[in-house]
Order: C-alpha cells, then structure tokens, then sequence
C-alpha cells in the first residue's frame, strides 16, 4: 500500500487530492440523467421518453446514495407535474389557469414532501434577510437594466421569436401579457432557484448544481418561447442568478433582478406586436421587417 504522503518537487510532502470514485461518478450521472431529461421534456420535447431518464436518474440515486435518490425524485416530480401543460404562451383564462396550477404544484408539492415527509429544510424561500443591498446590488441591477433595453430588441425582433408569444388584441391582452410574464418570472426563481438548486447544492460542488440547475431553467424557458439564439442569453443569466443567490441568499434580490430584466421583455413584445407602442428602442429592425 502507497504512503497517501507524496513527496513534491520542493521535497515537502503533502497529502494527495482525493481521486473521484465510482460512487462520485454515479452520483453525478443520476443528477445528470435528471435533470438532462428536461432537454428532451421541454427543449426537444420528446414524450414520453423523455421520463426515461428521470426514472434512470432517481432509481441510480437511491441505489447509490438514499438522500440523493430522495432529492432527484423530488426534481423530477417537478419536471413531470410542469409537464402535464404545454408551455405555449396562452393569454386565454383557461391557459392562464392552466399555468397557475401547475406551475404552483410544482413548487408546493415537492416542497410540502422534503418538508413534512422528509422532514428535511433544504428548501427555503429567504423573502426577509434583514440585511440592506449593497452598492454592488444596485449596481448590478443598473446594468442588468441597461444590458435588457440593448439586447433583448435585438433578440426577439432580429431573430423574430417574438412570434413565439400570442397576438395582443386591445388593453385587456396586455395586462394579462403583463401579468403572465412577471408571474412566470418570480415562479422561475421560486422553482429553478430555491427548490432544484437548494436540493442539488448539498450533495456536489455550487458550480456543479448550478449547470445542473441551468440546464433544466433553460429547457424550460426554450419551450416557453426563448428559441433562436435564445441559450446565449438564458444560459448565463441562469448560471448568474444561481451565483448571485448563494452570494446574497435573498429569494427578494434574484427576483428583483429577474423582474426587472422581464420587464424589459414585456415592453419589447408589445412594441413587437404594436409598434405603436414603447417605441423607445434602438437595438433591433422595425417590427414586421424580420431579421
């Protein structure tokens, strides 16, 4: 048996890193094969097979370790509830509500089981923190709120995604648009944020949980409507947000950001469909011209 005290070049001995085993792999297949199957569940939406890696995942987490196991089934009763919807923009009341229920289980049902099941508190939703933002927060919402109003135009009307949310017809379709966006946004961090990242963190790397949990917040967001070139913006601005909660652990500060960069989209659609309408951009061809 070798001495785990190597000796470097300087002569100094140290103790050697850790080598990933077999049983770290499976781990991060499991979380893989979970949280991936939201690629074929909402990105490519393939169903059913797209389940196939939701129950490979699980039953490979609880066949290697039972609290993971335990955490990637509650992720993937969210998948699957989120997948019961189709999540095309609908501005009709039974599509709205349609959304609401099941976009609301997803985050109440697999918090109510980690919590009155599993008797396990990983999932919180920090509101109060009791502590002031700092300059670098307002900063940062500055430039979240500068780099919108310059690219977000350019996204949805150079790529013509905007087509991917439905007609505006008079002040009534607007204020649902309104609502909906916003509402799906704080939903976004509710679930993507304080349920997949908060399960994930306590069993591999921030980094690692944070890719995981990206990838299921970008899938989504590409069958919501977020197509074309779309994953250049989503990709990093769910990566951000993951980091910017665990910096501040404050579900209000993610949300604000995530509000306030949606009310750029919800600006830029409208102007999109009525180009009457919010016609203060300077990114991005004229409505109707296409890309």
């Amino acid at each position: 048996m070798s001495d785990p005290l190597s000796p470097t070049r300087d002569g100094v001995h140290a103790v050697d890193e850790p080598r990933p085993t077999t049983q770290a792999a499976l781990r991060v297949v499991a979380a893989a094969l979970v949280c991936g199957a939201a690629v074929l569940l909402f990105a490519v939406h393939v169903r059913p097979l797209g389940y196939v890696p939701l129950v490979l995942g699980v039953a490979l987490g609880l066949a290697v370790d039972k609290r993971l196991g335990r955490d990637l089934a509650l992720i993937a009763l969210g998948q699957v509830i989120i997948s019961t919807i189709s999540l095309k923009a609908d501005l009709s009341n039974v599509g709205m509500l349609r959304f609401t229920v099941a976009l609301g289980l997803a985050v109440v049902v697999p918090t109510l089981i980690s919590s009155r099941v599993f008797h396990d508190d990983k999932i919180h939703f920090p509101v109060r923190t009791g502590r002031r933002w700092d300059r670098w927060q307002a900063l940062y919402l500055v430039a979240v709120a500068f780099a919108a109003y310059l690219i977000l135009p350019a996204y949805f009307l150079g790529s013509g995604v905007w087509q991917n949310w439905p007609d505006l017809d008079g002040t009534g379709d607007v204020v649902r648009l309104f609502i909906g966006v916003n509402a799906v946004g704080i939903w976004d961090e509710l679930f993507f944020i304080c349920v997949v990242l908060a399960l994930l963190r306590p069993h591999f790397p921030f980094w690692l949980a944070n890719v995981l949990q990206a990838t299921v917040f970008v899938s989504f967001l590409w069958e919501l409507g977020y197509r074309g070139w779309g994953p250049l913006l989503t990709i990093p601005f769910a990566l951000i947000q993951g980091w910017i909660f665990r910096r501040t652990t404050s579900l209000t500060y993610v949300v604000a950001v995530h509000l306030l960069f949606d009310l750029f989209v919800f600006l830029v659609l409208v102007h999109a469909h009525d180009p009457s309408m919010f016609d203060i951009f300077i990114t991005g061809p004229t409505p109707g011209e296409g890309p």
